[in-house]
């Protein structure tokens, strides 16, 4: 599997994204979040400055949406599994089908908590898990939500905290602040740069008077980080091994977390090209732990 695209100036590095799907998954939870990525490029105006590479895995060839729409998977769970170390960001969508996947403990729990896994092992790399509207209960029955915050469907809130108390007891009673928000961000890497009132990702003064959001500000520091030991060794200080958790609300919040996630990889003018393309506004969430790199 290839990174690695050809510029004018050079290769440019492609971030790998896995999508794991489960039957009747929400289709805008998987479509919406693919549209936002594919359309982000490294530089706005070369169209061979591709950012991001997306794959489908589920557990046959076509997976079926709770809409009817059915998905033809690029890759099985298996190969997932295999393969999974060549994926810096891991994308769960939610759906109908969430509550059998949690009943059975099948795909894509094992691959979550695989992915968790390979960050703490190896904290040099700089990994992204991400869920989208009832995704986040397929986390926090993986025991990855404890001591930290994170948000789903407003529907599902109760459940959410519910299943997270279940983790807790079975963990080391760690508590998720479960929050009501539009994404929520953990882990994230930021760079507050000189000049903070004109850093992007720091609301210094929210409407609701709830708490700042800080985040890490877009640009390469995505290829830099990995190159960096002092920012490996506070990465690996962190949770999880510094894996950076990104829960999402409902369908749309799925767009706003993907703007944000462009904006933190790849740079946040790219982020408001993919908004502007796409004719979407950006609604933007929290993020309650961070690292300045």
């Amino acid at each position: 599997m290839s990174a690695v695209e050809e510029s004018a100036d050079g290769p440019i590095e492609v971030i790998q994204v896995l999508f794991a799907l489960h039957p009747s998954f929400g289709a805008q939870e998987l479509c919406g979040p693919v549209e936002v990525l594919t359309n982000a490029l490294h530089k706005i105006n070369d169209p061979a400055t591709k950012a991001f590479q997306c794959t489908i895995a589920a557990a046959s060839q076509g997976v079926t949406a709770s809409s009817g729409l059915t998905v033809k998977a690029d890759i099985d769970f298996d190969d997932a599994h295999e393969d999974l170390n060549d994926y810096d960001v891991l994308i769960i969508p939610g759906g109908s089908g969430i509550d059998d996947v949690l009943r059975k403990e099948s795909e894509p729990v094992q691959l979550i908590k695989a992915f968790a896994a390979l960050q703490q092992q190896d904290p040099s790399k700089e990994r992204t898990l991400m869920s989208i509207g009832t995704g986040s209960l397929a986390l926090a029955h993986a025991g990855l939500l404890q001591g930290m915050a994170a948000t789903t469907h407003p529907d599902y809130y109760t459940k959410m905290e519910i299943i997270c108390q279940e983790a807790a007891r079975r963990g080391d009673l760690e508590q998720t602040d479960v929050m009501e928000e539009n994404y929520v961000v953990n882990n994230a890497r930021f760079d507050l740069g000189e000049k903070m009132d004109e850093n992007p990702f720091i609301l210094t003064k929210r409407p609701d008077g709830r708490r700042k959001s800080i985040a890490r500000k877009g640009s390469n520091a995505w290829k830099e980080s990995v190159k960096r030991r002092e920012s490996n060794a506070r990465r690996a200080a962190l949770r999880l091994g510094g894996l950076r958790v990104i829960t999402s609300g409902g369908v749309t919040s799925g767009f706003d977390a993907s703007l944000y996630l462009v904006a933190a990889m790849v740079s946040h003018e790219s982020a408001l090209e993919v908004a502007r393309i796409l004719q979407l506004s950006w609604n933007k969430g929290v993020t309650v732990e961070g690292i300045d790199v």
